[in-house]
């Protein structure tokens, strides 16, 4: 029986791949046979990154990139197509989070995080579709967060929350919009994950306990199953979609 999870021979980008999410999805994809290209700032972070998927015999290509600046990230796709050939997968994952209460929030760091958590997923759908419409493939995951569709009542994180609610409504878009060309466009809401941008603090725990299902905080590698099933021919028929994975946090 085919094995419809398979990536050998597909070509993956993840921006926010330093740390957190972007540094483990980038693993499972070259586990399963794809090849990765990583976008973030801090090099230094890919490069290591590089290591651990070279040690596996996977192959990585760091790119060193902003996806807030229109420059880099034309530069930093066309780079990867120069290298690889193609570009088949896009997640959108590179993030940031202001916590702040809103009467404190500055211009600055509201337009800091709205450029990175939503003009950059911009940017690079738009620069990825550049290639993957004249081949008629694509997979492109947006990264959403349970707290675009309800409220954090222990973070003052005002335009985190923004952003993060404008993703399933981008995703929808571009999902209708560029279906004819055999692209999907999903998009995953991750609840309580702790990472180096979403830390967990005690408050934090005690509400999940209380309103999430499950009662514990998410671990990072349970999200993969989901990222490979967009990003694979099993969801083929499937696109405009957001899947909150929260223990069950926003299904009560």
């Amino acid at each position: 029986m085919k094995n419809y999870m398979d990536l050998t021979g597909r070509v993956a980008i993840v921006t926010g791949a330093s740390s957190g999410l972007g540094y483990e999805y980038c693993k499972a994809f070259a586990e399963n046979g794809a090849c990765v290209a990583g976008f973030a700032r801090r090099v230094e972070r890919l490069e290591q990154l590089k290591k651990e998927i070279e040690d596996m015999g996977g192959k990585f290509l760091p790119v060193q990139c902003d996806v807030s600046v229109e420059e880099q990230v034309v530069a930093g796709v066309k780079q990867v197509v120069d290298t690889f050939g193609r570009v088949d997968i896009l997640v959108n994952n590179a993030g940031m989070i202001a916590y702040c209460p809103t009467v404190e929030l500055s211009l600055e760091k509201w337009q800091r995080v709205v450029d990175v958590s939503l003009t950059g997923y911009f940017l690079m759908a738009r620069e990825c579709a550049k290639y993957m419409i004249p081949q008629r493939y694509g997979r492109i995951i947006n990264t959403a967060s349970m707290y675009g569709r309800i409220a954090a009542l222990h973070h003052p994180i005002l335009a985190y929350n923004t952003t993060k609610g404008a993703v399933p409504n981008f995703t929808r878009a571009l999902a209708q919009e560029w279906a004819q060309y055999n692209i999907t466009v999903n998009a995953i809401g991750p609840g309580e994950f702790p990472t180096e941008m979403m830390q967990i603090t005690e408050d934090a725990l005690e509400e999940l306990k209380g309103c999430c299902p499950i009662g514990r905080p998410g671990e990072i590698l349970e999200l993969c199953g989901q990222l490979l099933l967009f990003a694979s021919e099993a969801s083929a028929y499937t696109t405009g979609q957001t899947i909150y994975i929260d223990g069950g946090w926003t299904s009560v």
